[in-house]
This record gives structure tokens, C-alpha cells and sequence, in this order.
């Protein structure tokens, strides 16, 4: 039997996964497939920020620093992402946002290539990493931006480039990049990655290293359930690490932050990439979510994304055929990443239809209905009803009531 025929009870009832979902706070009447945009709430998250908030803070005030070890936060909690990615303690540093994390190593990969001009990337990337990319470009008027056009050779584009700059698992698609041989391309014609793993990590098995990234940076409020607006992580090669130099340099980047003297010293290892006072709620946010990791395989959490997507297409496909659904995301398991994106011309209706139905996934501009499956909580009895009820406002036709036209903010 296939993961497609087997019933749903049977499927949870073997998954090695599911006494998770007890250690999140999940609304009864929810399906939460929107996990890739914002994680769940974990139990006790909300037991730690009051404790931070009422007795290492309130109570304690400014001896918390020490006390409570604020100032290690960033590190600690980049010790705790580290064997997401594959890598080793004292790597990886956490603070800021994606947006301000991208900025700075992407100026510090370009720094290390001072004889070459452009960068690398690709016209569908997420459009902030491409903000980021134009907001550096006009700080370094002498750097060109070369979009990929991926019916060509990359090796085309990579002539004279100092960095290429992609995104691991595609925003819009779930489209799994393949970092290794990209990175060696771009290796073999002397530039250096700088990868995106907003997308990535937390439901893909990664070995950053090993597939020849040498910076990387990546979000805590999606997979990770760090929270809304958690902070950003960075990684830099062990290798390059030492000799890369960011250009916000805030005191907590500095090799002694409380020597107080004037002139910047950039501190060794990964904490030179940091800049000012770190987010402490956030940050302790974000290690407690961090908890639900401990002793959980990555190898399981890849193998029951993939089960859960290809019942979600297979489901879709079989329930809505002929409504005008067409699946935008790779059928191909091996190369789509924690989501399924279909299209629809009536896309954003149709979404706030279903969340009104209490399946909440999300919509991404100009067609396309996201959901995003985190392995965690979902549960495949989940994925059924999803489809059911999808299944049912299609055939219906109820996404056509006024109300699901008025658009919302935040899609």
C-alpha cells in the first residue's frame, strides 16, 4: 500500500512524530498549514517569557546580564540551530533580522572578492533578498547585480562573479535548490555562496557545509516556531570566518564590547558578526521553542514531509480536478521542499474561503495557494480534512461570496 491508499489513522498511529503535536498549543478547530510562514505556538513558551519578563527582568533588572546570562544568548541558541544545518557549536550566531543578517554577509563575501564586480542571483528570489541586494549595490556603486537565467549554463553566469547569492528552498514554489552543485560551480569559478535557508530549516536534512555554503542565513518563526518576528541566524565558514568582515560593526561584535575604547576591534569566531544589544524576549523565545529539537531525527522529520505533500497533491488533484487547480510546485519529492503551491485565478479568494473553514494556509501573489506542512503537529488526518473541505468550497463554488474579495494586509 501506498502512502496515498493507506488511511490516515493508520499513518499516525505509526508515526514516530506524532506525540509532538502534544507540545504545541494548537487551536481545536484549526488545520495549520501555514506552518512555513509562522511556526505554532510551542507549550511552555509562553511560561518563559513571563518568567523573563517578571523575574529576570522585573525582578532582577539589570543583573540578569549576568545572572540569567542574557549576553550568551546569541550564541547559546546558535549552538542549539547548529545541527539543523549539519554544523558544529561555536558557529552559529543568532540576532537581528533575515533582512539585516543577508545584509551583512553579503557585503562581507563581496569584500573578500575585491577584484570582481558582480553578484549572482536569480529574478524570482524572495524580493527582500533582492532589496538587500540593490541597497548594497548603491553603498558599492562598483558591484553589478547578474540575474541567472536558468535556461543557460550557470557557469555563463558565474564569469567574473564574486558571489552567488540564492535562496535554498523557493518561496513560491518549494523548489529544493541543489546547493552542492551549485556551490561548486560557483566555487570552480572563484566565487563564494551565499545561501537562504528561510525556507529549509527545520524540515529539510541539511549539511551546509559539507554541500560547500559559505555564508548562510535563515529565519526562527517559521519551522523553527521561534515566534512572530523571531530572529534571524548566520553562518559563516569556519574557514572564512576569521578573515570576513562585516560592515555593521556594533559593540557587541567588538572582541571586548566592555573595554569601551574607540576603535573597533572585530571579535574572533562567529560573534563578529553580531552588531548591537541583542533581543532578549525574542531571543529567549526562540530557545525555548528550540526544546521540541532535542532528540528529534531529521531523517523523520524529511521522510513524513515528503509523505504528508505527496498525500496533500495526490489528494488535491484527485478531489478537485477539473476546477481549474494547477499544482505549481515540483511533483518530483527529491526536489520540493515542506510546502505544495497551486495556482488558481482566483487563488486569494479561494485561500480566505478555507480560512474561514479554519484551514489556514496562505497566499502569495499573483495565483498561488501556500501551505506549508510542519511535520511537528500535523497529523495526515489533518491533510484529509484539508482536502476534504477544499474539495467542497471548490465544488460549491462558495469562494465566490463577496466577503473572501476584500483583500486583507498581510496575505
Amino acid at each position: 500500500m501506498t502512502v496515498e491508499t493507506t488511511s490516515a489513522a493508520e499513518l499516525d498511529a505509526k508515526d514516530p512524530l506524532a506525540s509532538l503535536r502534544g507540545r504545541f498549543s494548537l487551536p481545536g478547530s484549526v488545520i495549520y498549514l501555514d506552518g512555513n510562514s509562522l511556526g505554532a505556538l510551542p507549550v511552555g513558551l509562553a511560561e518563559r517569557l513571563d518568567r523573563v519578563i517578571r523575574h529576570e527582568w522585573g525582578n532582577r533588572l539589570i543583573r540578569s546580564w549576568n545572572e540569567a546570562n542574557w549576553y550568551e544568548l546569541p550564541l547559546r541558541v546558535g549552538d542549539r540551530i547548529a545541527p539543523l544545518l549539519g554544523v558544529g557549536a561555536g558557529e552559529v550566531v543568532v540576532g537581528d533580522s533575515t533582512s539585516v543578517s543577508l545584509f551583512r554577509v553579503l557585503a562581507a563575501a563581496a569584500q573578500l572578492r575585491p577584484d570582481r564586480q558582480v553578484v549572482v542571483t536569480e529574478r524570482g528570489n524572495f524580493p527582500t533578498d533582492l532589496y538587500i541586494l540593490d541597497g548594497l549595490r548603491q553603498l558599492m556603486p562598483h558591484l553589478e547585480v547578474r540575474f541567472w537565467n536558468e535556461s543557460e549554463p550557470l557557469v555563463n553566469s558565474l564569469r567574473g562573479a564574486a558571489v552567488l547569492m540564492l535562496t535554498h528552498v523557493d518561496y513560491r514554489t518549494g523548489r529544493i535548490r541543489d546547493m552542492r552543485s551549485l556551490s561548486a560551480a560557483a566555487h570552480e569559478a572563484g566565487a563564494l555562496t551565499v545561501w537562504d535557508l528561510s525556507h529549509s530549516t527545520g524540515i529539510l536534512d541539511l549539511d551546509i557545509d559539507r554541500d560547500g555554503a559559505d555564508f548562510a542565513v535563515g529565519c526562527g518563526y517559521k519551522y523553527l516556531n521561534g515566534g512572530p518576528g523571531a530572529p534571524s541566524f548566520t553562518w559563516v565558514a569556519p574557514a572564512l570566518v576569521d578573515v570576513a568582515s562585516q560592515p555593521l560593526s556594533g559593540w557587541f561584535g567588538h572582541k571586548d564590547p566592555f573595554a569601551f575604547v574607540p576603535g573597533f576591534e572585530a571579535a574572533s569566531g562567529i560573534q563578529r558578526f553580531l552588531t548591537g544589544t541583542q533581543q532578549v524576549l525574542s531571543l529567549a523565545s526562540l530557545d525555548e521553542a528550540l526544546n521540541v529539537w532535542e532528540d528529534v531525527s531529521m531523517h523523520d522529520v524529511r521522510k513524513k514531509s515528503i509523505a504528508q505533500t505527496e498525500r496533500f497533491i495526490a489528494g488535491v488533484e484527485r478531489e478537485c480536478d477539473g476546477r481549474g487547480l494547477a499544482l505549481l510546485s515540483p511533483r518530483n519529492s527529491e526536489v520540493r521542499g515542506g510546502q505544495v503551491s497551486f495556482e488558481h485565478e482566483e487563488g486569494y479568494r479561494i485561500m480566505q474561503a478555507l480560512i474561514s473553514r479554519g484551514v489556514i494556509g496562505d497566499f502569495r501573489a499573483p495565483n498561488v495557494l501556500r501551505f506549508g506542512f510542519s511535520p511537528l503537529y500535523v497529523s495526515f488526518a489533518d491533510i484529509d480534512r484539508a482536502v476534504d473541505i477544499l474539495a467542497e468550497i471548490m465544488r460549491s463554488e462558495s469562494w465566490k461570496q463577496p466577503q473572501f474579495a476584500a483583500k486583507q494586509t498581510v496575505t
